[in-house]
């Protein structure tokens, strides 16, 4: 357990270091999202292509992790909207409550720090999690969002929506394109194989700092909102209330996250093992820590976009990111 931790405190530690550049400062909020930009459209497809290209097609194939990873996204957005509705809330929050509670951090934080703690070939279960997540997982809390019958035309443009985000997002290209030079075991000419390289070396440091500074513009952003709609509210105008999200509502929607879900995937990965579904153990590990990675920080962009109450969402990436430092080396220590 000591060891999983001293191979977790430098990961949170940047993590930190963000949050401590933001807050203070130091770090302009007008740069965060050249950040995320950097992260997002040049390293981290270099890091997934690298490991999509260097690991066998079969592995990116596995057909044992898609279910298991799959069935228990689904049975979490279910659980997570279903407790949303019998609280009262819209459709809109409830899918987004449930989107970032079955949507892990894995692209930022979970691709640099399983391969920390099991090696690379943690890479190849995890790519499948973060396509399923992008493509499915995703897309179904859009459509989920649109119920609440404001437009006649939601659902018909939050699908337009979601398959615009799918098509422009690199990541899925970069896993696709993984894949296909795994296939047909095409070699890059040296020089840019190199820049590649450079490129995804830097998406772990860096994504870990952005979603520091991420989470704490987050935290600004809704603090000045607060203190505005209270303001408003004094003089009268009207101006929108702040998150009204009870913290009870917010523990729950975490304790799914960080739970719920690493228990659920653990359970139904022993289950298909004892069915005969083709799962090995060491990729029920990888997506087990998969699932127990805190909530992923582009939901709250995602929710901000659809209307919904972002100061909720940001408040539970917030939550399961600290508490996740105690949770995942527990979690990292028990399952393997």
């Amino acid at each position: 357990m000591l060891q999983i931790l001293l191979v977790t405190l430098p990961f949170f530690a940047l993590i930190a270091a963000g949050y401590a550049a933001a807050r203070t400062g130091a770090l302009p909020l007008a740069a965060i999202p050249g950040l995320n930009a950097f992260v997002l459209y040049f390293a981290l497809p270099c890091m997934l292509f690298r490991f999509g290209a260097g690991a066998p097609i079969g592995q990116l194939l596995d057909a044992g992790v898609a279910l298991v990873w799959g069935g228990c996204a689904l049975a979490v957005v279910g659980v997570t909207v279903g407790l949303a509705r019998r609280q009262g809330i819209g459709w809109n929050d409830a899918a987004f409550g449930a989107l970032v509670a079955a949507f892990p951090n894995t692209g930022f934080m979970g691709l640099p720090l399983l391969i920390a703690i099991l090696g690379a070939q943690a890479a190849p279960p995890m790519i499948i999690t973060i396509a399923f997540d992008l493509v499915l997982t995703s897309s179904l809390c859009i459509a989920l969002s649109r119920l609440d019958g404001v437009d006649a035309h939601g659902p018909s443009r939050a699908a337009r929506q979601a398959l615009r985000g799918i098509v422009q997002n690199p990541m899925p290209w970069a896993i696709l394109l993984g894949g296909l030079a795994s296939a047909m075991r095409f070699e890059l000419w040296a020089p840019l194989e190199r820049t590649i390289a450079m490129l995804g070396d830097a998406a772990s440091p860096v994504a870990l700092f952005t979603i520091g500074a991420v989470l704490a513009r987050s935290a600004l952003l809704a603090r000045e909102h607060r203190a505005s709609a209270l303001v408003a509210a004094a003089m009268g105008s009207g101006a929108p209330a702040p998150s009204q999200a009870r913290p009870a509502d917010l523990l729950s929607v975490a304790a799914i996250k960080l739970l719920v879900h690493p228990l659920l995937v653990y359970g139904a990965g022993r289950a298909a093992i004892a069915l005969g579904v083709p799962l090995a153990p060491a990729a029920l590990v990888a997506i087990v820590l998969v699932a127990a990675l805190p909530s992923a920080s582009n939901v709250a962009m995602l929710a901000e976009r659809f209307g919904a109450d972002n100061g909720r969402i940001a408040r539970i990436i917030l939550w399961t990111t600290a508490a996740a430092f105690f949770s995942f080396p527990l979690a990292a220590g028990w399952v393997r």
